[in-house]
């Protein structure tokens, strides 16, 4: 187990279990991006923004290596989802503007990736607006600075764990 602050279980296990939703997210949006021939890099850039953006902002938006915007450019365009433009205000900046074809794909997938998500399905409507509620406040937290640990910390939390761990399914 990978030590959490307080060595508790409770938060190796919320660790898990985000990361398994969120790897349960990914594969649901890939699955839905091939059915509708938009890799799921692509997806993502397109809900990134609503008709035009600056290719700089969108990688800071994805936080992404600009040479991978081009790549999400080079695809948009190839599927004739998006454009490239010089920007009015200055023509050394290039942005990414959706077709209505683009439009289109993106309100498909949004719809689609949206009603298939699993709060959508497990929860009802209280339990959502409170999920919204502590990811906000979760989001929220700024970055603290960590509390040294030492060896006896370490082994005190491993300790715990392994006096309270059940078996995993």
């Amino acid at each position: 187990m990978a030590w959490c602050p307080g060595g508790k279980k409770l938060d190796q296990d919320i660790f898990d279990a985000l990361a398994e939703l969120v790897t349960h997210v990914m594969h649901r949006a890939e699955e839905i991006s091939q059915q509708y021939g938009v890799p799921v890099f692509c997806a993502k850039a397109m809900h990134r923004f609503d008709t035009s953006i600056a290719m700089k902002e969108l990688g800071k938006r994805m936080r992404c290596d600009p040479s991978f915007v081009t790549m999400i450019a080079d695809s948009l365009e190839q599927r004739g989802l998006a454009r490239r433009e010089p920007n009015a205000a200055d023509r050394r900046i290039k942005n990414l503007v959706l077709t209505p074809e683009g439009l289109e794909m993106k309100d498909k997938l949004e719809r689609a990736l949206l009603s298939q998500m699993p709060w959508c399905e497990a929860l009802d409507l209280q339990e959502r607006e409170t999920l919204l509620a502590l990811i906000r406040k979760m989001i929220n937290v700024g970055p603290s600075t960590p509390t040294p640990r030492t060896e006896a910390d370490y082994e005190r939390a491993e300790a715990d764990y392994e006096s309270t761990a059940s078996p995993r399914s």
